[in-house]
């Protein structure tokens, strides 16, 4: 799928060593960089580290002596908790899955859930390796002593790749203790330990249209010591920045604006600098952020951010396979994605600098070589690139994302050229998109690699395919994939979502794989069929 990254570096967060001293290490989606050294750009500070969250006690009882309530939590120690379950009991009893928070180490991502319905929860490890462990710390004062400590450590088997610990419960009935749990994990051959934040037990948000609560439980898992999002990757938190502020855009609420400077200032010098790394899609994702964010706050410095980004693409532009820009400044691959990515964003640009032309030309060349280079197939469905050798196209999956992009490309050269060829072009590859079996199997949005895993990338893919099919349509006169994106925000808000406005990988069902990038896939398509009509 033009995917996967196994060395990206993102911003310092908080680890712990095994014996539970501070250190300074790389919180990264995917990688293997060493902890206790800061990769960003010199003279940038890394953030601060996370406090302890002091929840709210959620008992009603008069408070007891503070003599007689350390008693008891010691009695709790090394003690099987019960209550509708006891300590043990495995996930498979779960009555529901919330994800509660999420922290990185070392390529290994670390979460926390709850079954709020049974007051409990367990950690998983995912994108690991055999021997890497995670467990459960349990405390009955907020954090402030933990005598529960490595519950249900479990370690990840030789031939997988992550694992689960059994359950265990917050609330200890038989003393009256209401407690808080936290995930904590290590990678095998390290020492380092990286844990959640402490979470209790919760009530699901009730107010709001399915936009504005599918926002608010995105905008929970977004991490603001680091700007970018927990349980997800660097690409997939560009995206996550931007559902977050289509949804400002499409319905006028501006509670998040406060978001969109955080992860600027903070991420500004990460990477490569201004957004930029080796892999030139991602790039382009960020680019495409910002101008949204300049769209929404009117700042210059989204706007600047984007032209750097949009000159920096372009600079790989080349004559390999007769133009295009390249996916990856090592690798040379001509591939759909970031060329349909570049098209958008050029013209984004030329649309909002007064009288520019060269973003207009190079949006225009790279249009002209892809329509040209055999990526759309006979079926008007676009392909993942060009081979290497022959520079025909590759045959390879039809991810949704690539079907979507360049609807969103076409409808910005339209507004910059005023030419409705380029809507016409736009909706002969979106009628083969919607209509397409293979892509929505009973009529829902459905991801080639939904049946045996989607990786870390595959689900945001489904987000930007709404997204952009949702600007062509707001673009259209008669709005004729209105019918198309209602049914995808319906069907997944029936089929496909928590108590807690938290969706999975399957729009069509059942609940599975929540992480902030399937939560932002669901957020588009929840404001997909708002784009235009300032609903909320």
């Amino acid at each position: 799928m033009t995917r996967h990254r196994s060395s990206r570096r993102l911003p310092v967060r908080a680890l712990l060593t095994a014996t539970g001293t501070l250190v300074m290490g790389l919180g990264l989606m995917a990688g293997t960089a060493a902890a206790g050294t800061w990769s960003g750009t010199s003279g940038v500070a890394p953030p601060t580290t996370h406090q302890v969250a002091q929840p709210e006690t959620r008992s009603a009882v008069r408070p007891e002596p503070a003599r007689a309530r350390t008693a008891k939590v010691a009695a709790a120690v090394d003690a099987v908790v019960c209550g509708r379950l006891c300590d043990g009991a495995p996930v498979s009893e779960a009555r529901e899955d919330r994800l509660a928070d999420g922290a990185t180490i070392f390529g290994r991502s670390i979460e926390l859930h709850l079954s709020d319905r049974d007051a409990m929860g367990w950690a998983s490890i995912n994108n690991g390796d055999p021997t890497d462990e995670v467990w459960l710390d349990r405390s009955f004062d907020g954090g402030a002593t933990v005598p529960d400590t490595k519950l249900g450590d479990a370690t990840i088997p030789a031939g997988q790749r992550g694992t689960t610990t059994t359950m265990y419960n917050l609330d200890d009935p038989a003393q009256n203790l209401h407690g808080v749990l936290r995930a904590c994990g290590k990678a095998g051959n390290r020492d380092d330990v990286v844990c959640t934040e402490w979470i209790q037990v919760e009530k699901p948000m009730t107010q709001g249209t399915p936009s504005k609560r599918a926002v608010a439980a995105l905008v929970k898992l977004y991490d603001a010591d680091t700007g970018l999002w927990k349980t997800t990757g660097w690409w997939n938190s560009a995206n996550a920045l931007t559902a977050m502020i289509d949804y400002q855009l499409a319905t006028g609420d501006s509670s998040y604006e406060w978001i969109i400077a955080n992860t600027y200032e903070m991420n500004l010098h990460a990477q490569g600098g201004n957004f930029t790394n080796d892999y030139i899609d991602d790039t382009g994702w960020w680019a495409l952020a910002w101008i949204r964010a300049y769209d929404l706050t009117g700042e210059q410095r989204y706007l600047d951010t984007t032209r750097f980004d949009a000159d920096y693409m372009w600079s790989t532009h080349d004559a390999v396979c007769g133009g295009g820009v390249v996916w990856n400044v090592n690798q040379r691959y001509k591939n759909a994605v970031t060329n349909e990515l570049f098209i958008k964003v050029a013209a984004s640009l030329h649309r909002r600098i007064p009288g520019d032309t060269v973003y207009l030309d190079q949006a225009l060349n790279i249009w002209q070589w892809f329509r040209a280079s055999g990526m759309i197939n006979d079926d008007n469905l676009v392909n993942d690139g060009l081979d290497a050798a022959t520079c025909a196209n590759n045959g390879q999956t039809t991810w949704s994302y690539n079907q979507g992009i360049v609807l969103g490309a076409l409808t910005e050269l339209y507004a910059a050229t005023n030419d409705r060829g380029y809507l016409a072009q736009a909706q002969v590859l979106a009628d083969a998109s919607t209509r397409s079996s293979f892509l929505n199997p009973g009529g829902v949005l459905t991801e080639p690699c939904e049946q045996n895993g989607c990786g870390g990338d595959g689900p945001t893919f489904k987000g930007v395919y709404v997204r952009n099919l949702g600007e062509l349509n707001a673009s259209l006169r008669n709005r004729p994939y209105q019918a198309y994106l209602t049914r995808q925000a319906s069907t997944s808000y029936r089929e496909d979502r928590n108590r807690f406005d938290q969706y999975g990988v399957h729009w069509a069902g059942p609940i599975a794989s929540i992480s902030a990038a399937t939560q932002q896939s669901a957020t588009e398509a929840q404001i997909a069929p708002l784009w235009g009509r300032g609903e909320r």
